[in-house]
């Protein structure tokens, strides 16, 4: 059977996210039914990680396996036919059966974006707005360059992670995905193959978790992940963050953005940084920054 990996650009505006939920348009369940739509099979693309709801991509990774044959170019063609303009694949490529968008996934790149309106009053396009944040203070760059290199290397970045309230949604195993006038549901099995059950009727939960073996109790959570590009530059008039990790928490791009700009709008101390991430509180960091900024920009493997 064909296991395909797609690689593909979205503008996050109008989609509650990556990850497919009940009755709210979603950039998985739009892919998943353009899919459908093409080739008759009902499939869940796994992507690379889930962004947030506004958050964009240029270059988010997913996989999935069909049952019958189609040339690579004629799904890419067929595809972009399908999916409305806020989605675009920009390849497709034939991959071996075991290669996973998220498992494989070694290293991602993330972009934040900010128009800086309180330098010199600056007004933010309306073309421009949905893909920035128009922040209203005062940045000092200097303070933001600093403040990046303050998160390098390995840490535990509990403060910079998102309290899930959802995180029992998040993680919970079972999944559907609405396609016209039937839903599947999958339940993932320990050895990731999944089962797969059609029917008619309401939408139902959608939610994903990656196969594991039942644990008798609960695992603590490891936070810590390696930063090893973390810094700021000037491009026409943004400030843009670009960060690479071994990978990221959620929210945890925005809350360090968030923070960055405290210090920069000397809110904070960039000194408070290093204390802010020993501590391991979410509730020491900065605000979350808004997702109209953020960008996926790179997945490598």
């Amino acid at each position: 059977m064909p296991h395909w990996k797609l690689t593909l650009a979205y503008d996050g505006t109008p989609y509650n996210g990556w990850q497919i939920q009940p009755n709210l348009p979603t950039v998985q369940g739009t892919l998943a039914q353009a899919i459908h739509r093409i080739t008759g099979e009902i499939v869940l693309p796994q992507g690379s990680g889930r962004t947030d709801t506004g958050v964009h991509a240029l270059a988010q990774v997913a996989t999935f396996t069909l049952t019958g044959p189609i040339p690579a170019a004629n799904l890419h063609r067929a595809l972009n036919r399908a999916l409305p303009a806020s989605i675009r694949i920009l390849s497709v490529e034939a991959v071996p059966e075991d290669f996973h968008a998220r498992y494989n996934a070694l290293r991602k790149t993330y972009e934040y974006r900010i128009y800086p309106c309180g330098l010199e009053d600056n007004i933010c396009s309306p073309m421009l707005a949905p893909f920035v944040w128009a922040c209203r203070f005062p940045l000092n760059f200097a303070t933001l360059q600093q403040a990046a290199i303050c998160i390098l290397g390995t840490h535990d970045f509990t403060s910079f992670a998102a309290n899930d309230p959802d995180l029992t949604t998040r993680n919970a195993t079972t999944l559907s995905i609405e396609v016209e006038d039937t839903y599947i549901t999958r339940s993932l099995r320990p050895n990731k193959r999944d089962v797969i059950s059609t029917g008619g009727g309401a939408f139902a939960a959608a939610v994903e978790k990656p196969a594991s073996l039942p644990q008798l109790s609960p695992s603590p959570i490891d936070n810590t992940r390696t930063i090893f590009h973390s810094a700021w530059h000037e491009q026409q008039d943004l400030f843009i963050y670009r960060v690479t990790g071994s990978g990221f928490l959620h929210h945890m791009v925005r809350n360090l953005v968030g923070t960055f700009v405290e210090a920069a709008a000397s809110r904070i101390s960039v000194d408070t940084i290093p204390n802010i991430l020993a501590v391991r509180n979410r509730s020491a960091a900065g605000p979350t920054a808004p997702a109209s900024g953020l960008f996926l920009v790179e997945v490598e493997y």
